[in-house]
């Protein structure tokens, strides 16, 4: 596939992803766009290698391919921008407003989580199975799995980062945001896009064009989601 698939970057471990993600932590500015995402990714693959080491997943082999696989597409979207280079279309809009004064820390961390299970979840899987030589049903139990961690990062970046109930009015724009985009669902379109990618791997210029679409998609509900809001 093209550039909506191509890598740059390459992690051995979930540990090493980890301590990527740390690094920026440390590097980035609180308040940039990048860094309010990369904090919440942060604990979910934290928790992730929790778990990999509790025996909590069926195949800890392919659940952990599959959490540095999802990482990697992550990680080298930010090393693209921050070598000059065209990162993906789903990470564009964060990458363009994560300095912006009058975007809020949630559609921040929400757009970030958009661009990740929209557009790099489906390719994670895609990867995953061509590194572990198995069809994406086998991976399906701990894919499930992941997404569990997902759907409570969700619930942890709504309860850390939604404005005060003082400014929680129905016709406040964060509101409509936050029920207008579901995780669960994204979550869900990812596994059938993954599915589709898959099963065109044999037609690779379908594939291509279906995957850039994708990618193009992802980034426009993005760059919906950083629309600047008044105070």
């Amino acid at each position: 596939m093209g550039q909506s698939a191509q890598l740059t970057l390459r992690l051995d471990t979930v540990d090493a992803a980890v301590a990527r993600m740390r690094e920026l932590d440390a590097a980035l500015p609180e308040r940039d766009g990048i860094a309010v995402f990369n904090r919440v990714y942060l604990a979910v693959t934290e928790a992730v290698d929790r778990r990999l080491a509790a025996g909590r997943f069926a195949d800890p082999r392919a659940a952990a391919t599959l959490d540095v696989r999802f990482a990697e597409r992550y990680l080298a979207a930010v090393d693209a921008a921050a070598e000059g280079r065209p990162a993906p279309a789903c990470w564009r809009p964060l990458l363009q407003f994560r300095r912006h004064p009058g975007v809020r820390p949630l559609q921040f961390a929400l757009a970030g989580i958009n661009a990740h299970i929209g557009h790099d979840l489906a390719l994670a899987v895609v990867d995953t199975c061509h590194a572990l030589a198995c069809e994406p049903d086998e991976l399906e139990s701990d894919f499930d799995r992941v997404g569990d961690l997902l759907v409570a990062l969700e619930e942890r970046v709504r309860e850390d980062l939604m404005p005060g109930p003082d400014l929680l009015q129905i016709a406040d724009p964060i509101t409509h945001l936050l029920g207008a985009w579901s995780l669960e669902r994204a979550r869900d379109a990812a596994w059938s896009a993954a599915r589709a990618l898959w099963a065109l791997r044999r037609l690779p210029d379908v594939a291509e064009e279906f995957a850039q679409r994708l990618d193009a998609a992802v980034g426009f509900a993005g760059r919906m989601m950083l629309t600047p809001l008044p105070d």
